[in-house]
């Protein structure tokens, strides 16, 4: 039987599979439709029958006092019949007091209008170096990027005079141009189309593109570029990578104009590497109109070298972690350090196992589904290949690219607040250990919106994952494990930290109590932890708040030596949708998970598929756009359990394996992140 999802009081939201029945009786937490009552009742029911009987014990209650109320027979039990009779006509007058308090969102249209779509920036030349050219501008001068090497960035923008998209966007570009001109940015127009060279000139003069404007009438810049449209935009490094291409806002695209734009991709994309660091959003399509020209390769040369290609491939996806001070247990920053890993980095490659990114192939590509896709491209891949089974040229120094450089201590910045475990956590040298919980109080005098967290243990190499949850300020702060709820914010392998975009927050209710679960795995050499959350607040209240809810599944039975065992679980959605992003949970029997959505048609689509799971690297797949998910829908999650011998991470595979907080045992959990917009929100931003 399916269930329904439904929203808490505060910021994070609840499945009702797991609101115990006293929640049901107590807090007047309900569905909101009185025929959903049926599947939310025999949801909670199930939670308290622990042996399955189907009646409930007052033990198995817990002597709670709301069980004399419903055992209408006092013979001691309580069957599904006697709580439905009881409680069912109370929940239909809750549920159906007061207006549908539920904000409807239409559907996307599908229609011919195009804004900016994300790319797949290692798919679309990001992180590569671009070809150096020397061509003449207007005024006869010769432009070659080679000669903006002492400027932090260089734009290069394409313009038409004849397009209509293009007139629009010169504005932007013109302040664009001033503003960021006065912080030693480059800036550096090319038209790839035909045209009068007067027409050409009086575009720039009339838009006031003060900078060097070159008629690429053979389309040399264009091509080494990649040019797609005439308003794509290209923002390199001193060193020639390419950081940034695509639009340069979103305010105008085909079909449509807006009063202002809500995503200003150049701009953010400056401001990130003028501070040292890179885009969020490394590559959008551009619309304009469309150019006519063959595809490029920006990477043309053979064989590869160090400097020039598999430096840049090895510090767009890899040294983010394996650096100086990095999680990862040793650096790839040299091309030393490259040989002497030679032998591992090749096996990990082959295997698909570096970089970690674990959705289905077909779930990457050149259009990005997942923001954070971490997918090695496949030419990436080759010559990386290549070039480790070569004799491995240096290349020229000329063409390394500049050292990428990573904040001290927080990833984030500096946080505007942080919460610390109130006492160190003991590690033990060897063997496993239980769950650590521990809760710290805030002061909060009003609420707070928190647009990004990160969580910092002070002994990172002993600690496996954490949820982090926010309780009311009055409420019991009680371990409920994983499941019972979405989470606030979360630490696991290749998670430690969430910058929210602009206009979209978390909630942190006034006075609230955090929440830490900590899972510790012990390495060899007893330490100890206190790690901390570092919170940023959103500058203004936002326009969407977010949440996380969990599909989960703990009536989970995986007999012994099942080397294939699958599990389903179906959910109902109740309400308009706008999904962010998934994280599935499982342990070391966890081989694969999927997540689908069920139409009203009966249709299934798949979501996010996860072939090969991996308890090691518990990756969020962040959409790069908002998907909408219809009331009516069903969520579907399934997952595939390997408990045979066959398993090395299996501790036991003659055990029946059943529900529970400890790697030992098993749990089956879909986090899904979505958001909801607010309505006249008056909270305190900072």
């Amino acid at each position: 039987m399916s269930h329904e999802l439904s929203r808490d009081s505060h910021s994070s939201c609840r499945w009702p599979l797991l609101i115990p029945l006293s929640l049901l009786i107590v807090t007047g937490v309900f569905v909101r439709s009185s025929s959903a009552a049926p599947g939310r009742i025999e949801a909670a029911f199930q939670l308290y029958d622990k042996d399955s009987d189907g009646a409930v014990t007052r033990a198995e209650a817990g002597n709670a006092p709301w069980f004399d109320r419903a055992d209408e027979d006092k013979d001691g039990k309580l069957t599904i019949e006697e709580v439905r009779s009881r409680l069912g006509a109370f929940i239909e007058r809750r549920s159906g007091a007061g207006p549908n308090r539920e904000t409807p969102e239409a559907a996307p249209d599908e229609t011919l209008k195009e804004q900016p779509q994300v790319l797949k920036a290692s798919e679309h030349g990001v992180g590569r170096i671009v070809p150096d050219w020397a061509l003449k501008d207007l005024s006869g001068h010769e432009v070659k990027l080679s000669a903006f090497r002492d400027r932090p960035a260089v734009v290069v923008a394409c313009v038409s005079a004849a397009c209509p998209l293009s007139k629009k966007f010169a504005p932007e570009l013109a302040r664009l141009a001033a503003e960021y001109g006065g912080k030693n940015v480059a800036f550096v127009w090319i038209s790839p189309t035909g045209g009068e060279v007067a027409e050409l000139r009086g575009f720039a003069e009339g838009f006031g593109l003060a900078a060097p404007l070159i008629h690429d009438v053979q389309s040399v810049a264009a091509r080494a570029l990649g040019a797609t449209t005439t308003t794509e935009v290209f923002v390199l490094d001193a060193a020639r990578t390419l950081v940034y291409r695509g639009a340069v806002n979103d305010q105008y695209g085909l079909g449509y104009s807006k009063e202002a734009p809500t995503k200003n991709y150049l701009r953010e994309a400056l401001d990130a590497l003028l501070q040292g660091g890179t885009p969020i959003v490394a590559a959008t399509t551009a619309p304009g109109c469309a150019l006519d020209l063959p595809a490029a390769n920006i990477t043309t040369a053979n064989p590869p070298t160090y400097h020039r290609e598999i430096s840049r491939i090895v510090q767009t996806n890899c040294v983010e972690c394996h650096r100086a001070g990095g999680i990862a247990p040793f650096a790839l920053e040299s091309p030393a350090e490259l040989i002497e890993h030679a032998g591992m980095i090749k096996k990990q490659i082959e295997r698909g196992a570096m970089p970690p990114w674990f959705a289905a192939p077909e779930q990457s590509g050149a259009h990005a589904i997942f923001a954070n896709d971490r997918s090695l491209p496949a030419a990436d891949k080759a010559a990386l290949l290549a070039w480790l089974n070569s004799e491995r040229p240096l290349g020229d120094p000329a063409e390394a690219p500049r050292p990428r450089t990573y904040p001290e201590g927080w990833m984030i910045g500096k946080p505007d607040a942080v919460f610390q475990l109130p006492r160190p956590v003991a590690i033990k040298a060897e063997g496993t250990m239980p769950y650590q919980w521990q809760v710290v109080e805030t002061s909060f005098p009003e609420d707070r919106w928190v647009q990004g967290y990160e969580i910092l243990p002070t002994a990172r190499e002993v600690v496996h994952h954490v949820i982090v949850k926010v309780h009311d300020k009055g409420a019991s702060a009680v371990d409920r494990g994983e499941g019972s709820e979405g989470f606030f914010a979360a630490y696991v392998p290749g998670n430690s930290h969430r910058v929210l975009p602009e206009g979209f927050a978390k909630r942190l209710p006034a006075g609230a109590k955090i929440s830490f679960q900590i899972h510790y795995t012990p390495n060899g050499k007893a330490t100890q932890d206190q790690l901390r959350i570092g919170l940023r607040f959103a500058k203004e209240p936002p326009k969407n708040e977010v949440h996380v809810v969990a599909v989960a599944h703990p009536r989970l039975n995986i007999p012994p030596g099942a080397a294939n065992h699958v599990e389903v679980k179906e959910q109902r959605v109740p309400s308009h949708m706008n999904v962010t992003a998934f994280m599935a949970h499982m342990h070391v029997r966890g081989k694969a998970f999927k997540y689908e959505l069920i139409g009203a048609d009966g249709k299934a689509e798949t979501l996010l598929d996860i072939p090969r799971y991996d308890f090691n690297w518990q990756l969020q797949y962040d959409y790069a756009q908002p998907r909408f998910i219809p009331r009516g829908s069903t969520m579907r999650i399934t997952a595939i359990f390997d408990n045979s011998a066959g398993n090395p991470a299996n501790p036991d595979p003659n055990k029946n394996v059943r529900w529970g907080p400890q790697t030992t045992d098993e749990m089956m959990i879909g986090y899904v992140e979505h958001f909801t917009p607010l309505a006249g929100a008056k909270v305190a931003a900072q």
